[in-house]
């Protein structure tokens, strides 16, 4: 891949990633019942806590896809440091995933009888297919990148 090419899509992750930080620093003073609470009350709730913990996750997942298209920018793509950061990436993808199948059994237990939750639990199961979809190409990318590697190193043994 062309030098321009790598840096764009880095590009294009710094800019999720602030964006991601962006939302999670100002969506919980937008929501309905956080008009007449303080800024302690409305970051220290347990369930906006609990989205930061998970969000963890996240940012560990886009990290590693920035490494990962350095590799690939340095023309080390088939080393061991692209299939740890591929396997990281699938992991990531995997807590993450189930924090939000968490988050979402917790407000369908939880939520207030005269509120409805469908909308919640939509974006909880659009979040988790995502996080499957991309744990399974994680998954295949470093099956096919580490049988590369042994190919290429038994063909190094033989020469």
């Amino acid at each position: 891949m062309k030098k321009i090419s790598i840096i764009f899509l880095q590009a294009v992750l710094v800019l999720i990633g602030i964006v991601a930080l962006i939302l999670l620093i100002r969506f919980p003073m937008t929501e309905g019942r956080a008009a007449n609470l303080d800024l302690f009350s409305i970051y220290f709730n347990g369930f906006i806590l609990y989205g930061y913990a998970a969000s963890i996750a996240f940012f560990v997942a886009l990290y590693k896809a920035f490494r990962l298209l350095g590799y690939i920018g340095q023309n080390k793509v088939f080393s061991s440091n692209a299939v740890r950061a591929l396997k990281s990436i699938k992991y990531c993808a995997i807590i993450l995933g189930a924090l939000i199948v968490i988050a979402g059994i917790y407000i369908k237990i939880a939520h207030d009888k005269e509120d409805d939750p469908a909308g919640f639990l939509a974006m909880c199961i659009m979040t988790t297919f995502v996080n499957v979809v991309v744990a399974t190409a994680a998954a295949i990318f470093e099956k096919i990148l580490q049988n590369a590697i042994d190919m290429k190193s038994e063909n190094d043994l033989t020469i």
